[in-house]
């Protein structure tokens, strides 16, 4: 994934409370996992995404 590509989910993400992973998303929110980027709550009805603090300094919100 670019930069640009991680940017961007980083800021939809960050913009929520948490973010609903939709069909077709699931590697690409994975991937930001992996990097520390966000969290994946898998315990809910639909997964989502909540921000980390390495994924907040990413996008220079500390």
């Amino acid at each position: 994934m670019e930069r640009s590509e991680i940017v961007s989910l980083l800021e939809i993400i960050n913009q929520q409370v948490n973010s609903p992973i939709l069909g077709g998303m699931e590697e690409d929110y994975e991937e930001l996992e992996s990097m520390g980027l966000v969290k994946i709550d898998r315990e809910s009805v639909q997964w989502a995404a909540v921000m980390t603090p390495a994924g907040n300094a990413y996008l220079g919100h500390d």
